[in-house]
């Protein structure tokens, strides 16, 4: 009706908002004391936005609560990069002299880092996921159901020799004609297995033998940040990321096989 007032908000208007808002938000999230946090685990992962590398870290409080504690830009997962996270981390009060169970993806930078800033006190976990994909990637298209049946059938005993014997038999069965499917398995085997060590049930050694959570944190990213096509700036990728981290802990859920978090 004419006798109300039409008005309208730019685009240019509503991304300068948001912009704003989600560097003020930035700062203020990564400036956040963590000491009063009970940590038993801590998951990193890597996303990629453009040319950009984000490291993400997630803790598991005793009581299987997740927690979004930190994200780090770089152009790759290197050790610079990890060991910067994790030194944030022990800043903003994580702990580094008792131990932790440190689960990731495997990459060579993520390793080194944590054993340079949690020295002994990490109890590292290699991603089941990861490894397994690493592994069949090395591998012709007919070999790879027997490669993924082997592995899945090994990483879901209950004892640390048999799951182990298991991947070692796969291996040698590999070597001669996919050497690098073999040597991919070996490295870091045994810490693909930690945690048939640490005296827990099936489900929180299921829920901890991968990066999943994170993972299912990435999927809600990549969902919020669609329509974004370009990363001109490491900032940006920052923001956007936080954004969906942020989407992504209104689903948040405890731990499955939190019950057992105690013997942990």
């Amino acid at each position: 009706p004419d006798a109300v007032e039409a008005r309208g908000t730019s685009k240019s208007a509503v991304s300068r908002r948001f912009v704003a808002r989600t560097r003020a938000e930035l700062e203020a999230w990564a400036r956040r004391p963590l000491g009063e946090l009970d940590l038993v685990a801590l998951l990193l992962d890597g996303i990629g936005f453009g040319e950009h590398t984000l490291v993400v870290a997630l803790g598991i409080d005793s009581a299987g609560k997740k927690h979004a504690l930190a994200i780090r830009e770089g152009s790759t997962e290197n050790a610079s990069l990890c060991r910067s996270l994790l030194a944030d981390l022990v800043g903003r009060g994580v702990p580094a002299d008792r131990a932790i169970l440190v689960v990731i993806d495997g990459g060579t930078g993520l390793r080194s880092a944590v054993k340079q800033v949690f020295s002994e006190y990490a109890v590292v976990q290699r991603c089941q996921v990861h490894k397994k994909r690493n592994v069949v990637d090395h591998l012709p298209d007919h070999a790879k159901p027997h490669a993924r049946a082997a592995l899945s059938q090994a990483y879901g005993l209950d004892d640390f020799d048999k799951a182990k014997a298991q991947l070692e038999r796969l291996a040698r069965s590999l070597e001669e004609q996919h050497p690098s499917a073999a040597a991919s398995l070996r490295e870091g085997l045994d810490e693909t297995l930690t945690v048939l060590k640490l005296g827990i049930g099936a489900t929180l050694r299921k829920s901890l033998a991968t990066t999943n959570p994170i993972e299912s944190t990435f999927s809600t990213v990549r969902r919020v940040s669609r329509r974004v096509t370009r990363w001109p700036t490491g900032t940006m990728a920052l923001r956007w990321a936080l954004a969906g981290v942020a989407e992504a802990e209104k689903g948040w859920r405890r731990l499955m096989g939190k019950a057992d978090l105690p013997k942990l």
